[in-house]
């Protein structure tokens, strides 16, 4: 055995076997392939159920949707290529000690902590949506779109059993969550291309025209939905990763890459899941929208449920309720195994089994109550925004420094616990922009590349100043 391969497994011991605190050793790298299935099967999944269908609830176009997700999730696909996966490969850090080494640790206490419980939430409505599937043969009632709290004692249970099995998952490491999505991911993309060919069917749609006839133009929104222009779903479809790729929480994954071009695989994600799966799953609920029920429900001013569990069952039967299941699962596991990531850097010293149990036990208790899930399309844009603008700060810092003559690792460099610059980049952009979406009641989307642009600069413009001044005093 060679001394560097001693030395690379001693490593591994200390870190608990993911290097935490450590670059990977090239020992630990993964091909691409690695990558595919885990984002293959992560974003063709459980949540894709709902958003599809809250997509129609908004009353957009054919051509608005279906062009809108295309250059969107193309967007999103060259974030994670040319900013996430060409750092990480790098670097070679989790996210969380990067920014411990830019912002020092008192202040990236405070960012892990909302990360790691927003990861959870996220989490937690991936259970609610599998949740709905484990649910039919029990006869349990579904939650409705306006729903916030647990409607009964055999939602709770359903719940807390598939939260317990999947965080159990995600606690075993990076390897048992990869496995599992590549297991998973073919049942789950089979099952979305089944409904999406079974609701053209049932819709009675033997060519384009015939498509285009039943949504070609869109239609009012649903109550209490706005209404989606092409500009809507473009940024959304970007963004709904945001924290993710310009947010920079993947280098804790693409640091295992060989490679940066591995970044390209998230494309898998992004048209199989973001675009076919989105699609398909809309196509289902306008077959449930025309039932006599939803009609019932449209015309009482109420939107038709979107419960993914009945709705893949109505389309392909069983066959759908797994499908759901195992698509919430794929889902929650890496979700999971990042907010653990994120705990652990706050509590370094605990092992990654039981800070990712704890942050499975919140994702749990997150979904017993269905509106996370059900308000899944603003959870999802708040949730990118308040994450996307800390990863301009690991970009900037990482293309410009030199630009801008600024210390890179400035926290580490100068053993300082606050970095002040990061807090004030974060804060003004932060505070600036959403007051500006609520005040004139701008889509949140749309203010979080100005954002994630202005954070990157203030940082750049801040560390320049306050480096100089401490650097000459």
């Amino acid at each position: 055995m060679s001394q560097n391969h001693q030395e690379e497994e001693i490593i591994e011991k200390l870190a608990g076997g993911e290097f935490e605190r450590e670059p990977v050793p090239k020992s630990n790298l993964k091909s691409w392939k690695s990558f595919l299935g885990m984002y293959a099967g992560e974003h063709a999944a459980g949540t894709e159920f709902v958003i599809g269908p809250l997509f129609l609830t908004t009353g957009v176009s054919a051509f608005d949707l279906i062009i809108g997700l295309l250059l969107g999730n193309l967007m999103a696909v060259i974030s994670w290529r040319f900013l996430t996966s060409e750092i990480a490969v790098k670097r070679r850090l989790t996210l969380y000690y990067q920014l411990e080494k830019i912002c020092g640790k008192k202040l990236v206490v405070g960012y892990n902590l909302a990360n790691g419980i927003l990861f959870c939430f996220l989490a937690g409505a991936m259970i609610t949506v599998s949740a709905t599937a484990v649910g039919i043969p029990f006869d349990m009632e579904m939650p409705k779109l306006t729903d916030t709290m647990p409607n009964g004692p055999t939602w709770i249970i359903i719940v807390l059993v598939l939260g317990a099995v999947i965080s159990l998952i995600a606690s075993k490491g990076y390897d048992t969550v990869s496995k599992a999505a590549n297991w998973m991911s073919p049942i789950i993309v089979l099952a979305f291309l089944a409904c999406g060919i079974v609701a053209l069917q049932q819709l009675g749609v033997g060519s384009f025209q015939d498509f285009w006839n039943i949504w070609g133009e869109g239609s009012d929104p649903f109550p209490g939905q706005i209404k989606y222009t092409f500009w809507h779903v473009f940024f959304w479809s970007w963004f709904a990763n945001a924290a993710m790729h310009i947010g920079m929480s993947d280098l804790s994954v693409f640091r295992f890459a060989k490679k940066a071009s591995s970044g390209w695989t998230t494309a898998a994600g992004m048209y199989v899941g973001h675009y076919m799966a989105w699609i398909a799953a809309a196509l289902i609920y306008a077959v449930y929208v025309q039932t006599p029920e939803a009609q019932a429900l449209l015309a009482q001013g109420e939107a038709p449920n979107v419960a993914p569990g009945p709705l893949a069952y109505n389309a392909i039967g069983v066959f759908g309720i797994i499908a759901v299941v195992l698509a919430g699962w794929t889902t929650a596991n890496p979700t999971i195994y990042r907010a653990g990531l994120a705990f652990q850097a706050i509590m370094p010293k605990a092992s990654t089994f039981w800070v990712t149990i704890l942050a499975g036990s919140i994702a749990t208790i997150a979904g017993l109550f269905p509106a996370f899930a059900m308000k899944l399309l603003d959870f999802v844009a708040l949730y990118g925004f308040i994450l996307a603008p800390v990863g301009a700060v690991i970009v900037f810092e990482h293309f410009f420094h030199k630009q801008a003559g600024i210390v890179q690792n400035y926290a580490e460099v100068a053993n300082i616990k606050f970095n002040k610059s990061v807090l004030l980049a974060w804060g003004i952009s932060f505070g600036l922009f959403y007051f500006i979406s609520v005040q004139f009641n701008v889509f949140l989307s749309f203010v979080t590349l100005p954002a994630w642009l202005l954070c990157g600069v203030l940082f750049l413009v801040l560390s320049k100043y306050s480096q100089k001044k401490i650097t000459t005093s």
